[in-house]
């Protein structure tokens, strides 16, 4: 039976003052945060935000690639994502002849515009809330190991029941995903349809996509056009298809409008996206426990890491190509790492947590409810027992599994096993498919001797961090074989392996033989990383799956005390679609100092250092400034608007995600977080915390007077 939309009376728990926090699930927004936005400022109905039976902006918002968010602004399927979400496909079809990366890419025709292997993009078809099914199956299925109501297997099936009982067609494009929330305590299903043909339109070369770079990375100002455009395209009835030459865009049923009279202080906004995870209900000790480990690692092992990369991509124009996109992923969140440890210091949010915790310790007491507090001890002892085995395992991660490339050469066990049964056929199978993952291992953006010396440190400083007692198992062939000289083995396995080249892997696999394979020193690396890195799992199984259990009572007890309360209750980011709101805003980051809300063109100028490529200011865009040729785009006092901030609360995965103002019309993309926002992920900080973004006006003064392709424009549904 078709429900009819319609806006519920105010049942809040939510107060104006704090609406700012809460990156809300859609399907709550009528019951939670419709009054309060419309309080703050919202000018159209909720049902023109999100509604389940009618086409609302939420049809407009896609999942850009898995990683990132993106909008769609034209009804020919053309999407608007950040340059940092799009700069690995620009990279991708870059090379030393055509380096779209140092010059940018724009496609003048639909002929021109470029396939982009391995891209999707995502739109959420239906979002249900189907926490009783779950409970119901999972009370009548058997679980000897008590984790059903976590594994993705078990939900999967469970998601697969529910689809065929509701008859809920699915297919190679359109899928199910059914994830827990709040620890587990409620579920939902999301219906979602991937298109598969995407092709890059547009993108500002990377002086202008990522002006300021690593310096001016999590800060504020900022002054980049972090942007890029991609196509979606369909099969010519409209379905989603892989690529294919007679492909064409899609005809979308909902395209976002844009609004071209900016921003100003105190504007009402909204945020829709896929933010990727955050941790608010943690205690103190996982908050500690996350600064020694994950943020300790990254920033210790990264530092060096990119360090290195740098060395090599400042030789050569081809190594910088290659490297660009590896290098910007892994930078990203080592200066996230620093912030954040730094943040959480500073804002003293260990205190802040444990004030939290007692409040929920004392309640349990008041109320008679006991289960939190021994959840609360329990999750004490976890987080202490498991800490060397978590502290091991990300060593193992950044340094070895992130850090040496030759840790993915391909999978040699097939061919071992059939080379000793002495099966012809067998072994002529094992050789096509280890060729056919060679040719994948050895791809246009590995070079072995940057990774030969990247290698090198990474081990070493592994070897480092961990005792000699608890190392993966390939040290013993480093120390017996090797004297335990770190580079000895780097070099040994860069000269011997079967992997050193892909002329090599092709030599081997003509006459292939166990004992060579058996004895290559990468094959063995790669083994033991493997092997290492399982074992501190399966070393805290137990205590992860106690863990889990006690973290769904104690995010239950959180709940209960917020709605108490009347504060933001919301699950943690999980990588679905959220929605988060709040004001255009300037900010105080310490005494005496005050940021601005936004930025101008006149500050690029400002940072412009020719000797410095983080800085570096393309000709035509200075041309233009210095002839302040800004078009319809410049604000009213004839400046050129770059960026903006705003008080939403935002993390990763909300990169690209679209900025609505009050009507609902696109005014920016978001694209980062400020460095005094960084401890968001834990704690989110109304005073400090703000969303930066691009400004739609210089995102269309780019394409329109710095690229000329006005005719991208001339698709766009534009509100002067």
């Amino acid at each position: 039976m078709k429900k009819t939309c319609f806006l519920f009376l105010f049942s809040a728990f939510v107060l104006a003052g704090q609406a700012d926090e809460g990156m809300w699930m859609l399907t709550d927004l009528k019951q939670q945060n419709a009054a309060v936005m419309q309080d703050l400022g919202l000018d159209i109905s909720i049902d023109k935000v999100y509604c389940p039976e009618n086409v609302s902006l939420k049809d407009a918002v896609v999942h850009f690639g898995g990683g990132c968010t993106g909008e769609v602004i034209s009804s020919e399927g053309l999407v608007l994502t950040n340059h940092h979400c799009g700069y690995g496909y620009i990279q991708q079809h870059s090379s030393v002849e055509h380096d779209y990366l140092t010059d940018g890419f724009w496609a003048m025709t639909r002929e021109q515009e470029l396939p982009c292997e391995g891209l999707s993009v995502t739109f959420i078809d239906r979002i249900l809330d189907v926490t009783s099914y779950v409970e119901e199956q999972l009370k009548k299925d058997e679980d000897p190991d008590g984790t059903n109501y976590l594994s993705p297997s078990y939900l999967e099936k469970v998601a697969k029941r529910f689809a065929d009982k509701e008859r809920i067609a699915t297919d190679e494009f359109t899928t199910l995903e059914l994830k827990p929330f709040y620890g587990a305590n409620k579920y939902y299903l999301f219906v979602k349809t991937a298109y598969k043909d995407v092709r890059m339109v547009g993108a500002p070369p990377s002086s202008i996509g990522k002006f300021g770079a690593d310096t001016d990375n999590w800060m504020w100002p900022r002054h980049c056009g972090d942007f890029s455009m991609f196509r979606i395209y369909a099969s010519k009835d409209g379905k989603p298809a892989v690529y294919n030459a007679e492909n064409v865009p899609l005809k979308v049923k909902k395209h976002l409008s844009i609004n071209m009279q900016g921003v100003k202080e105190g504007d009402f906004t909204f945020v829709m996206g896929f933010p990727g995870k955050n941790w608010r209900y943690m205690i103190s000790d996982e908050v500690e426990e996350r600064m020694n480990t994950t943020n300790f690692m990254r920033d210790t092992i990264r530092g060096v890491r990119l360090r290195t990369l740098g060395e090599e991509m400042r030789k050569d124009d081809r190594t910088r190509i290659q490297y660009a996109a590896k290098y910007a992923s892994s930078a990203n969140y080592w200066k996230n790492a620093i912030g954040m440890n730094e943040g959480l210091v500073k804002l003293k949010v260990l205190d802040k947590k444990k004030k939290q915790q007692e409040e929920l310790l004392a309640y349990g007491r008041e109320t008679g409810n006991a289960a939190w507090n021994e959840a609360y001890e329990s999750i004490r002892k976890i987080v202490k027992k498991r800490f060397p085995y978590v502290y091991h395992q990300q060593a193992i991660y950044e340094a070895l599994m992130l850090g040496t490339e030759f840790y993915k050469v391909p999978d040699t066990d097939a061919l071992l096993k059939a080379l000793k049964n002495g099966n012809s056929k067998e072994i002529a199978e094992a050789v096509k498919g280890l060729g056919k993952e060679g040719n994948k291992f050895f791809n246009k953006d590995y070079n072995l001797s940057v990774d030969r010396k990247v290698s090198k440190r990474l081990i070493a400083l592994y070897a480092r961090l961990i005792p000699s007692d608890q190392r993966i198992s390939i040290f013993k062939v480093i120390d017996a074989r090797f004297g335990g000289n770190v580079d000895a083995f780097v070099d040994a396995c860069f000269d011997t392996s079967i992997f050193r080249s892909r002329e090599a892997l092709e030599a081997f696999l003509k006459n292939p033989d166990a004992e060579t394979l058996a004895n290559d020193l990468m094959v063995q690396y790669a083994r033991s990383v493997k092997e290492g890195y399982e074992h501190t799992s399966n070393a805290m199984k137990e205590e992860t799956d106690a863990y889990n259990r006690a973290h769904k009572t104690w995010v239950a007890g959180m709940v209960e005390l917020k709605r108490k309360k009347h504060e933001p209750v919301y699950p943690d980011a999980n990588s679905t679609l959220r929605l988060t709101y709040g004001k255009i805003g300037s900010y105080e980051p310490a005494d005496a100092k005050e940021y601005l809300y936004f930025t101008t063109l006149e500050g690029v100028m400002e940072k412009e250092d020719p000797d410095n490529p983080e800085f570096v200011v393309p000709a035509r865009l200075k041309k233009l400034y210095e002839e302040k040729d800004f078009g319809p785009y410049a604000m009213s006092d004839g400046r050129m608007p770059v960026c903006f901030v705003t008080a939403t609360d935002n993390t990763g995965g909300n990169s690209g995600s679209p900025v609505f103002n009050a009507k609902g019309e696109l005014i920016g993309t978001a694209f980062d977080r400020n460095y005094e926002g960084l401890t968001g992920d834990i704690a989110y900080n109304p005073q400090l915390q703000r969303a930066a973004c691009v400004d739609i006006r210089y995102t269309l003064f780019i394409i329109d007077k710095y690229a000329g392709a006005s005719h991208l424009i001339d698709e766009m549904t534009i509100v002067h």
